[in-house]
């Protein structure tokens, strides 16, 4: 019997989406839109709460929607006493106050830092909009490249901002995985640049898919763990 040194599935770095990967970005909206309305209330014409929060919600379209547009429609359907522009610019001032990470989010990010990996961010999004919720999270020093839609000029699914990401990083696409809840921007903008993709799935998520999912982020460490051990071939 003769033992042959496998093949090392190298993995330099991991990349993350941020919205409802790291930022458990329903909750932060819930929480914000919440205390919106309780701030707003005189000017709210008799609205209720449950009626004005869960419009916003609904035409926030999960963060596909900008803002500008969901508030202007809220203001003309409920012939609101404030203009959308001020609505707007409170949601732009006081998000990041109500940002709300994943359980695991801290822990998960401190391993795979000791364990020497490159991390890096690809999120679509407004630039400052962004960096103000990453920068309540307490996450910024964590990463060493952070790459936003606006800046680029290009957002995910597109091949270009993820190539872009590995570039800066200094790497090649299949020495990373990138983790999102997004199949199509996530998972597969990933896979289609040559990178291991890591679905993170919500708990009602009833899909079901042959890619690696997670529920919990930290179940994102045994993930990365298997696919960077060495294996052992054994040969008769």
């Amino acid at each position: 019997m003769r033992k042959m040194k496998g093949i090392k599935k190298m993995i330099k770095g991991i990349l993350f989406d941020l919205d409802e990967t790291l930022l458990n970005r329903k909750a932060s909206v819930e929480a914000f839109i919440h205390d919106q309305y309780k701030r707003y209330k005189p000017y709210m014409a008799g609205v209720e709460a449950e009626t004005y929060c869960a419009r916003f919600i609904e035409l926030d379209n999960n963060g596909y929607t900008w803002k500008d547009r969901v508030y202007e429609r809220i203001v003309e359907e409920y012939q609101l006493l404030l203009s959308s522009v001020e609505l707007l610019h409170d949601y732009l001032l006081h998000f990041k106050q109500h940002c709300q990470p994943f359980t695991g989010m801290l822990e998960m990010l401190e391993a795979l830092k000791a364990r020497g990996y490159q991390l890096g961010m690809i999120t679509n999004g407004r630039t400052a909009f962004q960096l103000s919720n990453i920068r309540a999270l307490g996450i910024e020093e964590y990463f060493d490249i952070i790459v936003i839609s606006e800046e680029e000029e290009v957002k995910k699914p597109e091949s270009t901002i993820f190539q872009r990401a590995l570039e800066r990083m200094n790497i090649k696409a299949h020495e990373a995985i990138f983790v999102g809840d997004h199949l199509i921007n996530d998972v597969k903008g990933a896979k289609d640049v040559g990178m291991r993709a890591v679905w993170k799935k919500r708990e009602e998520e009833p899909e079901e898919t042959e890619d690696v999912s997670i529920y919990s982020l930290l179940d994102l460490l045994s993930v990365v763990e298997e696919w960077t051990e060495e294996t052992n071939i054994t040969r008769y």
